[in-house]
């Protein structure tokens, strides 16, 4: 494991030298960068040396928590959290999330050895990478995470293959909000794999859920080899 770097923008871990493989993984509303590097090391990797990217989102104002300043990758308005999406927020992170991308590419690693990830909000700006732009990717890793249902967003299908996972107790994305959003995605009828796994959690990660984001990296990570 090569020792993590932190900068102003994300955290960076590399499980061996020369990676040509890469996770962007974007954490939830109020966290930062630091919030899922320790996952890293409980995951049984492949060989094959993977970058790990953790960025911090912005800290700005949320509305739903009385307007106090944090990191978040848009605002939010109300408890419900579908109700009045930020678009022009998602955006802009959408916009971050490609501007990491052209850095990995930039270093020798191309689109379709990257994988896009994220938690709660995070799982939100990366399955809109994805599947509002058409783009392809090695995979895209939802956790608790849902679609806005908003008109204003289109929907478009890639083949990336997509692992969404969520709890079944979870008190800030209920479970039907993350299940109609992963039907959205299927309903798209592309070829890209689909497969929904869900836990009796509440907005949290468990252990078996770990393991199998394990087992998918690795075959994503070997077929693409």
């Amino acid at each position: 494991m090569v020792p993590n770097s932190d900068t102003e923008g994300a955290v960076v871990l590399e499980t061996g030298p020369n990676p040509a493989f890469a996770v962007i993984w974007l954490h939830g509303l109020g966290a930062d960068g630091h919030d899922f590097e320790g996952i890293v090391p409980q995951m049984d990797l492949p060989e094959t040396p993977i970058r790990f990217i953790f960025p911090h989102a912005p800290v700005i104002r949320v509305r739903v928590n009385g307007g106090f300043p944090m990191r978040a990758w848009y605002d939010v308005a109300h408890p419900e959290i579908s109700r009045d999406p930020d678009l022009d927020g998602m955006r802009r992170s959408v916009a971050e999330v490609e501007r990491l991308v052209g850095q990995e590419i930039s270093r020798g690693i191309p689109r379709e050895r990257i994988v896009l990830a994220g938690f709660s909000q995070g799982g939100v700006i990366a399955l809109l990478s994805v599947f509002s732009t058409g783009l392809r990717y090695a995979g895209v890793l939802a956790l608790s995470t849902y679609l806005p249902p908003s008109p204003e967003i289109s929907l478009v299908d890639s083949p990336t293959p997509l692992l969404m996972v969520h709890g079944t107790e979870d008190p800030v994305v209920p479970l039907p909000l993350g299940k109609g959003s992963f039907n959205r995605i299927v309903a798209l009828g592309g070829e890209g794999p689909r497969h929904w796994l869900d836990y009796r959690m509440g907005h949290s990660v468990c252990l078996p859920e770990v393991a199998e984001i394990s087992s998918w990296l690795r075959t994503l990570a070997g077929e693409t080899a």
